[in-house]
């Protein structure tokens, strides 16, 4: 609670009913105080607060708290908690008056732009918009409590919420008017005492009073937790963490199971996100988790049990759902880094680019027309549904633990009958090998598909440290992790900047054949092209350094030490002698 405030909230379990506290409360406090119902005071009344926060939950996660607040006088959207910086007259958290808003829809930052409230958050939040979460309706009786003089020197408050209109669980908010008709879910009644400027000790006083009335007990939880679980959520209960329950002893099909499992959760809860095009995150992590889902199955597929034809059946139509993802995603990318790319130009200006921009909306547009169709076809809903039934009957088909079961000199009998601690180490064996093989075999002459190929190779050795990062000591796993973060970021760079400047001569070039490109655009844009082949070169004389780092024989020992104790350690150990020798041969 804030200084001079003091909660209770009633106790559940307890048998009394809520008046019968109340009269409890009333007739404790009027022992020493006067207690007078305080008419249209300040707080009395039914208030309806709606609490803001995008999908994955950033706020939360920065130990902050935004919540609107309608009012006639104006309403608010107030920020409180750790960095939401606090008003010097009221001591309060930051506030923003804000016009014609609708709590019920999502907000992209834009509609905060210059507030003390959006500037709080704009580095947290962006490029995510504003969701809300839950809300709730308040009803508030005040009292006064007075002093022999008839002074107020404390007030009691009594709040009787509800959740007013409930969202889907774990899911994106309503359309509007979805809420029709249901019942609001009642939450347990608060009561708080607050301080009178001046008569600390009165409020101090009438808080012990009230805790000794039966049926009460402190407030810990702030009401919009307890307003989440109402509703069977609670704050960050999503994540597109790769965070399955695995365990080193469990069979290897169910942990495979369970990881790609976990990966088709985040694809369907970012679906419905993704079609209202709430903001670009809801694709990009429904694309990442795709992406995943394939390097699962190619890294581990065969632990499942099914039968090769059936791994190859979902294994291209995940990537069909990536093809269908990726038009809008790459123009996403063109247009979230528009407004840096603009202002970086030194001999064009930033309104010389605005064409592009034009056409890069509209291209998009078309290209979300696309998506939609497919995320909404029969194709796609068949996909999810018959994979999450597959992988479901393979997680109890295996549940079993005598299905966990004979490895011989480290490698499998059958994949399916290991466990998974084996399928750890023998997978991440394996594509830490690719990488430290492929990596080794660039030289300055070697051309882009290698290291395009490489960064393939890398981003498979990170899904499966990712998949299988409950079996692994935190702290060998954070530095092996970090390394191959930095090297993974440096052939992004190269990769990406290449991607990017082919598709903007193609674009250049279908502009200037719909007449649709002034000259100072097509110069403009040429400028945008020389910038990011500058980062690519720089990009490629960073390579060598980067991969040394991770893959050296110092990076070789801390992969085997992050494998070492598992199945298979022998044979890592064996592999890295023989990429050390190689390396040695060059």
């Amino acid at each position: 609670m804030t200084p001079g405030l003091a909660g209770f909230i009633a106790d559940g379990s307890d048998p009394q009913t809520w008046d019968d506290i109340t009269s409890a409360v009333l007739a404790a406090l009027a022992a020493e105080f006067d207690v007078v119902p305080e008419r249209g005071g300040t707080g009395a009344g039914v208030r309806r607060t709606t609490w803001l926060d995008t999908f994955d939950w950033r706020l939360h996660k920065a130990g902050m708290r935004l919540e609107y607040v309608p009012g006639r006088g104006g309403s608010e959207l107030r920020l409180s908690g750790a960095g939401a910086g606090t008003d010097a007259d009221t001591g309060r958290g930051t506030a923003q008056l804000v016009t014609g808003w609708q709590a019920s829809r999502p907000h992209l930052l834009a509609a905060l732009a210059g507030g003390p409230v959006g500037d709080r958050v704009a580095g947290v939040v962006a490029p995510r918009a504003l969701i809300p979460v839950v809300a709730t309706s308040t009803a508030t009786a005040v009292y006064r409590l007075l002093n022999e003089d008839s002074k107020t020197v404390a007030r009691l408050l009594i709040d009787r919420p509800s959740v007013a209109g409930q969202f889907t669980e774990g899911a994106t908010p309503r359309t509007p008017g979805d809420e029709a008709g249901q019942q609001p879910v009642p939450l347990p009644p608060r009561l708080t005492i607050t301080e009178v400027r001046g008569y600390p000790g009165q409020a101090r006083r009438a808080t012990r009073l009230v805790a000794d009335v039966p049926g009460l007990e402190p407030a810990t939880t702030l009401l919009v937790a307890d307003a989440l679980c109402a509703i069977g959520r609670r704050p960050g209960d999503y994540s597109n963490k790769v965070d399955a329950a695995i365990s080193a002893d469990m069979p290897a099909a169910a942990a495979a199971a369970a990881i790609l499992l976990r990966l088709l959760d985040t694809i369907e809860a970012n679906v419905d996100g993704t079609l209202k095009d709430i903001d670009t995150e809801f694709l990009h992590d429904l694309r990442v988790s795709v992406r995943r889902s394939r390097s699962a199955l190619k890294l581990f597929g065969d632990a499942l049990g099914l039968s090769k034809g059936k791994i190859a059946f979902f294994a291209a139509e995940f990537k069909w759902v990536g093809d269908l993802t990726t038009p809008t995603r790459d123009l996403d990318v063109h247009l979230l880094d528009f407004e840096e790319t603009a202002r970086g130009l030194a001999a064009a200006k930033p309104d010389d680019l605005e064409p592009f921009r034009a056409y890069l909306e509209q291209r998009r547009r078309k290209e979300f027309r696309a998506l939609t169709r497919g995320l909404r076809s029969a194709r796609f809903t068949g996909l999810t549904r018959e994979w999450r039934a597959r992988l479901t009957k393979i997680q109890q088909e295996y549940a079993a633990p005598a299905r966990a079961s004979r490895a011989r000199s480290g490698q499998f009998e059958k994949a399916a009958e290991g466990t998974a601690g084996l399928l750890a180490a023998e997978r991440t064996r394996v594509a830490f090998a690719k990488v430290a093989r492929r990596g080794a075999a660039i030289t300055a002459d070697s051309p882009a598909e290698a290291l395009h190929d490489l960064r393939k190779r890398c981003k498979e050795l990170r899904y499966a440290l990712e998949f299988f990062a409950p079996l692994h000591d935190p702290a060998a796993y954070a530095k092996v992790v970090g390394d191959l973060k930095r090297l993974q970021d440096c052939l992004g760079e190269f990769q990406d900047t290449e991607v990017q400047i082919g598709e903007i001569r193609v674009l250049a070039a279908a502009m200037l054949a719909a007449r649709e490109a002034p000259a100072v655009t097509l110069l403009a844009m040429g400028e945008v092209t020389a910038g990011l082949a500058a980062r690519q070169r720089a990009a490629r004389t960073d390579f060598e350094r980067r991969f040394a780092a991770f893959a050296d024989i110092d990076g070789q020992r801390r992969m085997s030490a992050l494998l070492r104790g598992r199945a298979g350690g022998t044979a890592i150990n064996a592999d890295l002698r023989d990429i050390q020798h190689q390396g040695r041969r060059r």
